[in-house]
Order: C-alpha cells, then sequence, then structure tokens
C-alpha cells in the first residue's frame, strides 16, 4: 500500500501571497527530489513505523516551507512494509523503477532492512535504515546507512548497567528473527569482557504468547538476571510471565521496546524493567548542558502538536535520517552517489538519536554516549544515574 504526499506549491500559492502575504516560495524554479520511504506502518511493528511514516512527512512539509533544497521540492513516496521482508522488497522495486527515487529512508525493522539491501547495493542509491542489527552497517556497504543505534552499543550499555551491580550470570531469551539473532551474537560475543557469564540462552517466536516453558529453564540455572532481546509483543509477554512467575530477579529489555506501547502491553508487568534507551523517553530529565535536550524537546513538541499523539523515539529515526539527507541532497544536483558521499561526510550533527559522526568506515555514526539505562515505575519511564 502506498502512502505518497505531493508537496509541489502550486498557483493556489500565489494567490495565498497576494491575499495573505504568507512567506513561502510563489514557485518552485527546480525539479522535484522524490525520496522513498519503507515503514512497517501496520501490522505488529506498527508501533516503529507510524511515527516514523509521519515524522519523515513532518520533516519534509518544513523543509518544503523553507524553500526546498536548492529551489527543488521534496516529495516523499512511502509504502507500507507491514513488516513482511517480501513486501520490504516489491515496495523497494517500485521505489527504483517506478518511482524513480533519489535515496529511500527506511525500513522499520533489522529483517525488512537486509532484504532489501542487496537492491540498493545494485542499483546504487543511498538507503538510510531506521532498524537497529548491527549486520546492516557492519561489514560496510558503500550505499547504506542507519540512524538507529547498534545493537552492539546496547549490549554494552546493558552490560555496563550489570557490571555496575555486580551482575555475573545472565540467563537471555531472543526473539527467532534478525534483529534477535543479532542481539543474542553481541550478548554472548561481549560478556566475558564484562566478566558476565550467559548460563542460559533460549528464544521465542515472534508470535509466542507464553514464554513461561524457556523461562522455567532459566530460573533452573538461577542466573543473577534475565535479559529479553526482541520487539513487540513478545517482550510484554516475557515481562508478564517474569511477574506471574515471581522470579525476584532484574529483567532486561532490549531498547527495541522502548516505546509507550511496551508499558501499555505488559501493563503493571512492566514496573522494574530495565533498558537502554535513546534519550527521548527522559529528554526532560536531562541536564540543560546536554546537547540533544533542546533539540528533543523541540521534536516532542512539533511532533505532538502535529498529530496530537505521544512521540516514540522510534519517529526519531527517521526525523534524524530525513535530516542527515537533507544536507547530502544540497549541492548534489540530484546525483545519487554525491547524495551518497554526502551523508558519508555528514559529521557534528546532533539529533533525535544522538550526535551522529559518519565516515567511510562507519555508517552508523553514533557513539556509547546515544544510549542512557532507564527504568520502569509506576508506568514511568526514570532515567538512572549508573
Amino acid at each position: 500500500m502506498r502512502y505518497g504526499r505531493s508537496v509541489l506549491l502550486t498557483a493556489c500559492v500565489v494567490l495565498a501571497l497576494i491575499i495573505g502575504g504568507i512567506s513561502v516560495p510563489a514557485c518552485w524554479s527546480q525539479d522535484t527530489y522524490k525520496i522513498g520511504g519503507i515503514f512497517s506502518i501496520t501490522g505488529r511493528a506498527s508501533f516503529l513505523g507510524d511515527p516514523e511514516k509521519k515524522s519523515l512527512e513532518m520533516v519534509v512539509d518544513e523543509i518544503n516551507k523553507n524553500g526546498g533544497i536548492d529551489g527543488h521540492p521534496l516529495e516523499a513516496v512511502i509504502y507500507d512494509s507491514e513488516g513482511d521482508p517480501t513486501k520490504a522488497v516489491l515496495a523497494a522495486n517500485k521505489l527504483i523503477s517506478k518511482d524513480g527515487v533519489l535515496a529511500v529512508i527506511g525500513p522499520s525493522l533489522t529483517p525488512t532492512t537486509l532484504a532489501i539491501i542487496p537492491i540498493f547495493e545494485k542499483a546504487q542509491i543511498p538507503l538510510i535504515s531506521c532498524a537497529a542489527g548491527i549486520k546492516i552497517t557492519e561489514p560496510v556497504k558503500p550505499y547504506v546507512f542507519k540512524t538507529a543505534q547498534s545493537d552492539m552499543l546496547a549490549v554494552k550499555t546493558v552490560y555496563t548497567h550489570m557490571q555496575s551491580k555486580g551482575i555475573k550470570t545472565v540467563g537471555i531469551l531472543t526473539v527467532e528473527d534478525a534483529f534477535g539473532e543479532s542481539g543474542k551474537e553481541q550478548l554472548l560475543k561481549q560478556a566475558p569482557e564484562f566478566g558476565i557469564k550467559v548460563v542460559q540462552a533460549e528464544t521465542f517466536g515472534g508470535k509466542d504468547t507464553d514464554m513461561t516453558a524457556q523461562l522455567t529453564k532459566i530460573r533452573a540455572v538461577e542466573p543473577n538476571a534475565i535479559i529479553c532481546w526482541g520487539t513487540n509483543p513478545g517482550p510484554a509477554v516475557v515481562a508478564k510471565n517474569v511477574q506471574q512467575m515471581k522470579l525476584d530477579i532484574p529483567l532486561y529489555q532490549s531498547h527495541g521496546v522502548a516505546s509507550p506501547k511496551f508499558i501499555e502491553l505488559a501493563g503493571d508487568a512492566a514496573n522494574g524493567n530495565l533498558l537502554p534507551t535513546g534519550k527521548i523517553l527522559i529528554a526532560q530529565q536531562l541536564p540543560d548542558s546536554d546537547p540533544q535536550k533542546q533539540v528533543l524537546l523541540d521534536y516532542i513538541n512539533q511532533f505532538e502538536k502535529l498529530y496530537s499523539m505521544p512521540v516514540s523515539g522510534f519517529g526519531g529515526y527517521a526525523y534524524d535520517a530525513m535530516h542527515i539527507l537533507a544536507r547530502a541532497l544540497e549541492g548534489s544536483g540530484g546525483e545519487r552517489d554525491k547524495i551518497r558521499e554526502g551523508i558519508e561526510k555528514v559529521s557534528g550533527f546532533t539529533g533525535v538519536t544522538g550526535t551522529f559522526n559518519f565516515t567511510p568506515e562507519d555508517h552508523n555514526g553514533l557513539g556509547s554516549d546515544a544510549f542512557v539505562m532507564v527504568n520502569i515505575e509506576n508506568g514511568q519511564w526514570k532515567l538512572l544515574d549508573e
């Protein structure tokens, strides 16, 4: 399903300019730059894709109100993958062959992103993913970038916190998809670096509705903590099962549940869960000296005013991607190779997700400061000091 928005200003704008003195371009002197989007707008991962779609459209509208890019208006051509890799592939091919886009933002998920990477590499069209899997950008692929924090950094953040609390043994429970597999790989790889031992590793299906069997096996080895790595709704089920089984040990979640949807699904069982997240969930709790604070507050205010719904960090991935792409489009003349080179040169850009410093060797561009640890208390996010 296509979600398109034509943002080309026509003669009606001239009339508005004459009548109301509106400060917008009376006409466009250049051709439209088409930007593609592939998001999980509907389906199980809609909590990711819907705010991403909205955020992309919001930035495109803002850029056009300010004159476009070098006089070129932008048009967002967006397709819904529904979280399905096959549909993501169909959307990718349409954006390239039918719509003639200069670059694409998305998809929302690691599996859908990995499915389309070969298409964009072959077509030599820049792709800026909104998914977290480290395999998206490692090893580096010339035309592939991403704005979501890497699961490598997420695991490092979790283990650093565990180390400060003296946690030595963990049981892990990971979802059976590319996101979960990548997370599991990092959890196993990094554990020894922090003096932590994974004593039990279990998996679950994305549509599973009960994980007591896996948690029973984890309980039997008596770990100091449990780590669940997945995206909703599975992690919410795990939180409820942990509560039902009265497992009195810390439950850590991945950054894949860092949105109000997790608290909605898990209910009271969300309380006490710990997880790494971007700073958007606790923006008001940040010190004024934090370089991201004002960027976050501006995004939150703009998004919530426009859409009358709570903001999420997932939308921030698309918000940052479009701002990064806008910088790369400047002076490119719409040449895809120059756009790719422009993205790779973006440095010192402070966005919703973190401060980006892309290089030819790093197509994610984020450091450890893009994550903080939070706890859920009384259904609210609380920034942890350690």
